[in-house]
């Protein structure tokens, strides 16, 4: 039987008094696009985090593939693009990789495959400091694809980007995702949910609901997911 690539079990966190995360249980089977949508200050980031292991839980157990999240044993194994541009405006672009690649052990001879898959071919010479907002978001992207791995956590990856950019962004999640590759992304934006296999709805660290966009329409009778999330948070006051 496949390992699931994320299983929380029971998991708070809390900043001071607030629980950022307030008793969440849930599983993500492997080789799934899984949106995890909420409005802003929902948890969203929060348990990204747990998942990477950049952060602790106050009560429960995450794991990963297997392992206890931010165990070693997953270095390689999950890659990690922060909400904010992760790069070194000092160093070009082909020269953030291989830092970032030396770091993980990656060879520097798979460089060029990540940066074709990006689109940033013409801009490899470039200094990241000099690249456009869009094509740095790319390029942090093209880092947390580094060695390939088995999970992909994205935070909020299309965030003020532009449409065509947007879809760049979604054909490369997708072709990863038809490699194997479980893909968790971050959005408030409602109408991303037609990009994901499943979703996860989240609002004041609570998880709503977590099915197939279809479904989650189906049973709260409405036709778009933004509709659906309004009558799942009226159900819960």
């Amino acid at each position: 039987m496949t390992e699931p690539s994320v299983h929380l079990h029971h998991v708070t966190v809390r900043y001071g008094a607030t629980k950022a995360l307030n008793d969440v249980t849930l599983t993500i089977p492997s080789g799934k696009i899984i949106g995890l949508l909420g409005p802003s200050g929902a948890g969203k980031t929060t348990l990204l985090r747990i998942v990477v292991g950049r952060l602790k839980t106050d009560n429960g157990q995450a794991k990963i593939l297997g392992y206890p999240a931010g165990s070693r044993k997953l270095r390689g194994r999950v890659g990690y693009m922060t909400q904010s541009v992760s790069v070194y405006p000092d160093l070009t672009v082909r020269q953030n990789l291989r830092y970032f690649a030396t770091i993980m052990g990656v060879s520097w001879s798979r460089i060029p495959d990540y940066v074709k898959e990006v689109d940033l071919a013409d801009q490899a010479k470039q200094l990241a400091g000099t690249l456009s907002g869009g094509q740095k978001s790319r390029l942090s992207l093209a880092i947390a694809l580094l060695g390939d791995p088995e999970l992909l956590v994205l935070d909020e990856p299309t965030v003020g980007v532009d449409p065509v950019l947007r879809r760049k962004l979604w054909e490369i999640f997708h072709g990863r995702a038809t490699k194997g590759t479980t893909i968790l992304v971050s959005s408030h934006v409602m109408d991303e949910a037609a990009h994901c296999d499943d979703l996860l709805l989240i609002r004041r660290g609570r998880i709503l609901a977590h099915d197939s966009p279809a479904a989650l329409c189906d049973r709260t009778h409405a036709t778009t997911v933004e509709e659906a999330f309004l009558k799942l948070v009226e159900a819960r006051r």
